[in-house]
C-alpha cells in the first residue's frame, strides 16, 4: 500500500519530457582432456560491437543536445509514503498528540529530495524545533511503550569534533529502519577548524546551513507538505543544477568537505555543477583547506560513494578539472618515478576506458565488489610502477600509500589492487596465446621461469600431451593467484596492451583504445579459459598433499624441497586435468626414483 500526500508549497508544475536512459543493460574424456573449445561464444561480438557503435554516437549527439539545452528534471507532483513510512510517522506525530508537544517534526534532506525525484529512500533524518534528539527519543520511547509496542534499538551518538561528529544524535529503530533525530540548528566555523559552534535554529537557518540546494529540503510531518526555504531547492532540482544556498567560497572554507558532496552529487544525478561553485572549489584557499582540514577517512568515505556509485568518470573528470585530483589522491614527495604533470587526465582516461567495459551488455555481470576495484585499478594504473621508500627504508608501491593514508581504506583494497596491477603484467604476456588458443612465444617469461621447467620435464616424457597443457598451466598458475578478481585483471590487462609501448605520459589525446577490439578479445579470452577448463580453479585442491610429498620423498618438516615438489605437483594436475591422485603419486615417485638414481 502506498499513500500519496499533497505536495502543497508546489503547484501546478509544468511535466517536462521525462527523460528515459537506454536499457542496461563428445570424445571419451581421459586423462588429458579439457573439454577443449566445445562450445561458442555466448554473445555476439558483432553484437556488442554493434552496441558499442551505437552508443558512441548516441553518446555524441546527447552531448551535443547538452549544449543546446539545460537538462530537464520532471519531479512528482506527490509524495508517495510506503506502508512503513506511514506507520513510522503516524507513531511519531501520535507522540506530539500523547505528550502535548508543541513541536514541528520534519523530515530533512535527502529522502525529500530523493522521493521528489521518484526513487525510494531508507534514510529518514528528523529534524526538531525546540528540543534536541535524545528529548524526543525518551518521549517517543514512552508514547511506544503506552501503546506496548516494542523498541527494536535505540542510542544516543555524542558529539566528538575530533572524528567530525559535531552534534549529538538520537537514533532509534523502529518497523526495522533506523531513524535520526537531530534538532535543527545554525553553525558558526572558526578560521582554521572544521569543527563549528553549534546552536538552535531555525529551519530557514538549517536549511542554508546544508551543503546544497536540493538537499535542503524540509517535508513537514505536521503539515504534510514540502518546504522550501531557500527559495531555490525546487527549481535546481528540476533544472539539474548543483548549487550551494549560500555563496560557494564562504561554503566550503567553512566546511570543504562539502565540495566533494557536491561533486559526488553531480556525478549520481548527472547535474551541472554551477559556474561560481566550479570557480570556489578551483581556488588555491579551498584546496588548502580541504587538506589541511577534514579527516582523510572523510575524504575516502566520499571517494569511495563516487567510484561505487554511477557516474564515477563524472566524479574523477571533476576532481581533475577542479585541480583537485592532486589533494585527493596525494602521494608521497619521495615517489619514484615522480607522477608526471598530465597524471590526473591519464587516470581518468583508464577509468572511463574501464568504466566503459564494464557497463556492456554481454560482457558478464560483475559484483559490486569487483566492479568497486576494477575501476580503482584502471584509475591507479599510471602508478602501478611508481614506489616509495617508507620510514625503515623498504620500497612500498606508492597504490599502497593512497589507499592506506591519503583515502584511509581498508588494507585488503591495496593488497587486491596492487594484486590485480600484478597479475596484469603476466597475463599481458599470455594476451596472444589465449586469444590464438596455442602456445606461440611462451618458451621464456621472466615471472615463469620454475613453471616453464616443471611443464618441460614433463612433456619431455610424455609425447602425447596435448598442444594447449602449457598455455593451461601458465594461466592455471595465473588465475589461483588472482582467484575470482581474475576477470577484472584481464580487462586491466587489455587496457594496457592498447598502450603497450606508448610512452603514457604522452598527450591524452593520442591513447586510443579501440574499445570494440578489446570488448572481442576479453569474449575470446574468457571464453578459451572456460574451455581449458580453468574457471574457479583456485578452488581445486591439490591431489597431494605436504604430509603425502613428505612420505614419498623422504623429507622432513620445514625442507624447502616441499614448496618446490608443490608447484612440480600443482603443474603436473594442471597439465593432466583429469588425472588422479595415484597417477600423480605414481609419477612423483618416478621422478623420485630418477633423482635418487643420478645421486
Amino acid at each position: 500500500m502506498r499513500l500519496s500526500l499533497p505536495i502543497n508549497t508546489i503547484k501546478n508544475l509544468p511535466r517536462p519530457l521525462l527523460l528515459i536512459p537506454p536499457p542496461p543493460h563428445h570424445r571419451k574424456p581421459n586423462r588429458f582432456s579439457t573439454s577443449a573449445f566445445r562450445s561458442p561464444i555466448a554473445v555476439s561480438l558483432s553484437l556488442c560491437r554493434g552496441w558499442f557503435s551505437t552508443m558512441k554516437a548516441a553518446m555524441t549527439r546527447e552531448e551535443e543536445e547538452k549544449k543546446q539545452s539545460k537538462l530537464s528534471v520532471e519531479l512528482k507532483e506527490t509524495i508517495d509514503l510506503t506502508e512503513k513510512e506511514r506507520e513510522i510517522f503516524d507513531r511519531l506525530l501520535g507522540t506530539l498528540r500523547f505528550c502535548n508537544l508543541d513541536t514541528q517534526l520534519r523530515v530533512a534532506g535527502g529522502w525529500v529530495r530523493d522521493k521528489l525525484l521518484g526513487r525510494d529512500s531508507d534514510d529518514i533524518d528528523i529534524a526538531i524545533d525546540n528540543m534536541s534528539g535524545s528529548e524526543f527519543l525518551d518521549k517517543l520511547k514512552e508514547y511506544l511503550s503506552s501503546r506496548d509496542e516494542q523498541v527494536q534499538g535505540d542510542t544516543v551518538i555524542e558529539r566528538n569534533p575530533d572524528q567530525s561528529k559535531h552534534l549529538e544524535t538520537a537514533k532509534m529503530r523502529i518497523y526495522d529502519q533506523w531513524i535520526d533525530f537531530v534538532n535543527l540548528r545554525c553553525e558558526e566555523y572558526t578560521e582554521n577548524s572544521r569543527i563549528p559552534t553549534m546552536k538552535f535554529g531555525t529551519a530557514k537557518e538549517d536549511a542554508y546551513r546544508r551543503d546544497l540546494t536540493i538537499n535542503s529540503l524540509f517535508y513537514n510531518l505536521n503539515t504534510g507538505s514540502v518546504e522550501d526555504l531557500t527559495e531555490r531547492g525546487i527549481d535546481d532540482l528540476k533544472s539539474g543544477r548543483i548549487v550551494t544556498p549560500l555563496p560557494a567560497k564562504a561554503t566550503f572554507l567553512d566546511d570543504p568537505l562539502r565540495v566533494l558532496r557536491a561533486i559526488r552529487f553531480g556525478a549520481r544525478f548527472g547535474f551541472t555543477l554551477d559556474e561560481e561553485l566550479k570557480q570556489a572549489a578551483s581556488t588555491e584557499e579551498v584546496r588548502v583547506a580541504l587538506g589541511g582540514k577534514i579527516s582523510r577517512e572523510r575524504i575516502g568515505n566520499e571517494i569511495d560513494l563516487m567510484i561505487s556509485g554511477n557516474g564515477p568518470v563524472s566524479a574523477v573528470t571533476h576532481l581533475s578539472d577542479l585541480k583537485l585530483f592532486g589533494v585527493v589522491f596525494a602521494v608521497p614527495s619521495s615517489s619514484e618515478p615522480a607522477p608526471s604533470e598530465n597524471c590526473g587526465s591519464l587516470c581518468q582516461t583508464y577509468l572511463e576506458a574501464m568504466w566503459s567495459l564494464i557497463e556492456t551488455p554481454g560482457l558478464g555481470k560483475f559484483s559490486g565488489e569487483e566492479r568497486r576495484l576494477a575501476l580503482y585499478a584502471a584509475l591507479f594504473l599510471p602508478f602501478r610502477k611508481t614506489v616509495y621508500k617508507d620510514n625503515k627504508g623498504k620500497l612500498i608501491p606508492v597504490v599502497n600509500h593512497i589507499f592506506k593514508f591519503s583515502l584511509k581504506r581498508k588494507t585488503s583494497d591495496a593488497e587486491t589492487v596492487i594484486n590485480i596491477h600484478r597479475t596484469t603484467e603476466r597475463f599481458l604476456s599470455l594476451i596472444a596465446s589465449l586469444k590464438l588458443k596455442n602456445d606461440v612465444q611462451l618458451d621464456k617469461l621472466d615471472w615463469a621461469t620454475n613453471i616453464l621447467e616443471h611443464w618441460k620435464s614433463i612433456s619431455l616424457g610424455d609425447p602425447e600431451l596435448p598442444a594447449t597443457s602449457k598455455i593451461r598451466v601458465l594461466t592455471g598458475f595465473l588465475l589461483r593467484d588472482i582467484k575470482d578478481f581474475w576477470r577484472v585483471a584481464l580487462l586491466t590487462s587489455l587496457l594496457l596492451s592498447t598502450v603497450d609501448g606508448i610512452k603514457e605520459d604522452q598527450e591524452i589525446g593520442h591513447l586510443d583504445f579501440q574499445l570494440d577490439k578489446l570488448r572481442e578479445s576479453y569474449l575470446t579470452i574468457e571464453e578459451t579459459i572456460r574451455e581449458l577448463g580453468l574457471d574457479n580453479i583456485w578452488n581445486v585442491k591439490p591431489l597431494v598433499n605436504g604430509r603425502e610429498i613428505m612420505q614419498i620423498a623422504e623429507l622432513s618438516g620445514g625442507s624447502s624441497l616441499i614448496r618446490e615438489w608443490q608447484e612440480k605437483l600443482l603443474t603436473w594436475q594442471l597439465a593432466y586435468p583429469n588425472g588422479s591422485a595415484e597417477e600423480s603419486k605414481d609419477w612423483m615417485r618416478e621422478i623420485q626414483a630418477k633423482r635418487q638414481r643420478t645421486e
